[in-house]
């Protein structure tokens, strides 16, 4: 039987999620419009590879634990769906025409992108947050999102076109400053439910295929046309060049040579994020391919080495190694750029690229992920909100009706190291 403090929490919340969706229905009223004489409908089928990204890719991505793929899937729904509303608003306020907000297939594109920050944000955090906390971050995030891609591309003009800088690193960095505010001692120790089974893998692994098939789309879906399929071959070959590089790395990591299915699950899709920034660049497929082992590369040893010391002596506990998957390489593709713009004479819709802009770009996104997840953490904290007892942590029941037989069922954790899901096997 629910407890009263649960009960309330969870009217807390039904309140907060009407509340917000009438408040943007309002603002929709007030500004937004469909862009008459849009030739963007041609995006469509970009558009629906971006969606299933958005909805199945990462909400699959993360049903590794083995008592919370409900919330996994769920509340990233939730977050997607309450994110592409606000994040059209968002950005939209800095583009507005009349006063009003243009909408089309193109700014729906972004305002899917928009959400991808804040799900990004939620795998360093999952299983250890509530809905209430997870909608109060989706809007903070999102603003600030917003405001750091007016500046990357507005005011520096530097190129980001796959977003490796402003979605994969802002993400990932905005969610590691949040959970070490919200660091919870009591989960030093390794929760029993931070595990995974046999079935949860393959529930994630489909997450990562729908993620790895689909990331051409992601990376090219707002290139101008002449670039466009640019951007698609450059990812396409930087993602099997990282997927080959993860394979042999789980291999060889492994004392006993065995693959490590935390790592094909992510590290295999680190190739799309870092090659994000020049993706539309000529940079070449031997370049991209480049990228794409270097990513490889970056991201098994971060889940291997990297993320184990930051829990330990940084208190940030990743859950997901968002970190390792978006954070690292996106920093990785944001060098890329710096590179590429230095040694090429790149321009992008007549502006011409330097290597000092796209470095402020990056230092500006690190920074303002950094001290926005900080702040977001800090609000996440404040009592009246609620927060997931340790004991609760990463278990469906606790806000989801959960199949009976399921209910104190004990399920057979997998042959993970059972020190920490990002270390491969020793």
């Amino acid at each position: 039987m629910p407890s009263a403090s649960d009960t309330n929490m969870r009217f807390k919340f039904s309140i907060l999620a009407l509340l917000l969706e009438v408040i943007t229905i309002v603002l929709f009223g007030i500004f937004v419009e469909y862009k008459i004489g849009s030739d963007s409908d041609a995006l469509y089928p970009h558009f629906q590879d971006v969606h299933v990204m958005i909805f199945v890719g990462f909400g699959f991505l993360m049903t590794f634990l083995k008592k919370y793929g409900f919330s996994s899937v769920g509340i990233n729904m939730l977050i997607a769906a309450f994110g592409l509303q606000w994040g059209t608003l968002m950005q939209g306020f800095w583009h507005m025409h009349g006063g009003k907000i243009q909408t089309d297939v193109r700014s729906m594109i972004n305002a899917d992108f928009s959400t991808a920050t804040a799900l990004i944000s939620f795998g360093a955090v999952l299983g250890k947050t509530t809905p209430i906390q997870m909608l109060i971050l989706t809007i903070l995030e999102i603003t600030i999102f917003a405001c750091n891609e007016h500046l990357v591309a507005e005011v520096l003009q530097a190129t980001d076109v796959g977003a490796s800088m402003t979605i994969h690193a802002f993400g990932a960095y905005f969610g590691l400053a949040v959970t070490l505010v919200l660091y919870r001692p009591g989960l030093k120790n390794k929760h029993e439910n931070d595990e995974s089974t046999y079935h949860s893998d393959m529930f994630a692994m489909i997450g990562t295929l729908f993620l790895w098939l689909f990331w051409p789309s992601f990376n090219s879906a707002i290139a101008s046309r002449g670039d466009m399929i640019t951007a698609i071959i450059n990812t396409y070959y930087s993602l099997a060049a990282s997927t080959i590089v993860t394979f042999a790395l789980s291999s060889l990591v492994d004392k006993r040579g065995k693959f490590s299915m935390v790592l094909i699950q992510n590290a295999t899709l680190a190739g799309g994020v870092a090659v994000g920034t020049c993706a539309d660049l000529r940079i070449y497929p031997f370049g991209a391919m480049c990228i794409g082992i270097l990513a490889g590369i970056v991201s098994v040893l971060g889940f291997r080495f990297l993320s184990p010391l930051l829990e330990s002596k940084l208190n940030i506990q990743d859950t997901c190694g968002v970190h390792n998957l978006h954070g690292l390489p996106g920093i990785l593709g944001g060098i890329a750029g710096i590179i590429v713009t230095a040694v090429t004479d790149q321009t992008m819709h007549g502006v011409q690229l330097t290597p000092g802009k796209q470095a402020a770009a990056l230092g500006s996104t690190l920074g303002i992920a950094l001290v926005g997840g900080a702040l977001t953490g800090a609000i996440l904290k404040l009592p009246f909100l609620g927060q997931v007892s340790d004991q609760n942590c990463f278990d469906d029941s606790v806000f989801w009706e959960v199949p009976e037989e399921e209910k104190g069922h004990e399920i057979h954790s997998s042959n993970r190291d059972e020190n920490s899901r990002f270390e491969a096997a020793m």
